[in-house]
């Protein structure tokens, strides 16, 4: 889960750009003008930023120009001006990405995801991973639920552990039979469908509705943030 800093003085694209990272599993902060932005970033230190080039007082290029004078934190821009010059001036000045308005939010959730992956530390496996209100700790093999400890198999914490680290990457039967009890599947894979029905259990507000762990009919089974 990463932390967005969405910089836009429309109320509007903040509102769109934030619901739609949220459903992505990120968690946002809003800023509608550079100052504003400027503290944000100091105050909070965001993962990525989302950068209108239009804003009041400080513009988006001199905000990109700070940033990058002082960090290598990511920024996508955003603008409402298709001129290539603009795009190569945001892109001169660091900027990791260009989007042009009007855009599709979903088109920017998955820009955010790439430059969330390129720009990822090397080799540094993840400690933490939470979605809704679940949290997984790596070290202590612990799962927590609104704040509560819940009690998990090896096996259920190695599979939650797995596919919440792929968030909505869709897994057969036999590849989860194989990356996380390490080995082939026989004819029968019922051992995941049950561990799957545990874990629903365990982590689903209503486990016959499941939010996060989904069924895909004919494939296999996903976790949702």
């Amino acid at each position: 889960m990463a932390t967005v800093l969405v910089v836009d003085d429309e109320p509007i694209v903040r509102e769109v750009v934030v619901r739609y990272l949220t459903r992505e599993g990120h968690r946002t902060l809003e800023a509608a003008d550079g100052l504003a932005a400027r503290a944000a970033i100091e105050r909070s230190n965001p993962d990525l930023v989302v950068l209108d080039v239009m804003l009041p007082g400080t513009d988006g290029l001199d905000l990109c120009r700070w940033i990058r004078s002082t960090s290598e934190l990511p920024v996508i821009m955003l603008t409402a001006r298709s001129d290539e010059a603009d795009r190569i001036v945001g892109l001169e000045l660091g900027a990791d990405d260009y989007i042009t308005k009007p855009f599709s939010p979903r088109e920017l959730a998955a820009r955010v995801r790439g430059v969330l992956r390129r720009t990822a530390p090397a080799g540094v496996p993840l400690e933490r991973i939470a979605f809704g209100d679940v949290s997984l700790e790596r070290a202590t093999r612990e799962l927590r639920k609104n704040g509560l400890e819940v009690k998990l198999t090896a096996k259920e914490f190695d599979l939650l552990w797995f596919l919440a680290s792929h968030p909505r990457r869709v897994f057969s039967r036999d590849q989860l039979m194989s990356s996380v009890w390490g080995y082939a599947a026989a004819l029968d894979t019922g051992t995941v469908t049950v561990h799957i029905r545990r874990l629903r259990e365990k982590v689903e507000g209503d486990p016959s509705v499941p939010e996060h762990l989904q069924t895909v009919w004919g494939v296999g089974y996903r976790l949702v943030p």
